[in-house]
């Protein structure tokens, strides 16, 4: 399964993530942004379960703003979740 979010509060516009079957992650990308820190992030919370990337993403905080890229992502994650649950 293939979700685009468009974020806010932070540089990238948009952020795509790939799930599998198993509810695994299997990419994350985005379109703007500190390319290099999206990448490592990516490389870092893919074969994560989305559970888990939750956890160890959403609140934190980017200097003096809200949100940051990573909480955007668990944003986008739970959503995802979300949607996954409705459907059931």
């Amino acid at each position: 399964m293939t979700y685009v979010f468009q974020p806010s509060g932070v540089c990238p516009s948009e952020i795509t993530i790939e799930i599998d079957d198993n509810n695994s992650i299997q990419s994350v990308n985005a379109i703007g942004g500190c390319s290099g820190n999206l990448q490592g992030i990516s490389a870092l919370i893919n074969g994560m379960s989305v559970a888990e990337s939750i956890k160890r993403l959403k609140g934190i905080k980017c200097s003096f703003k809200s949100t940051s890229c990573p909480d955007q992502i668990a944003s986008a994650l739970e959503k995802l979740q979300e949607k996954q649950e409705n459907k059931q």
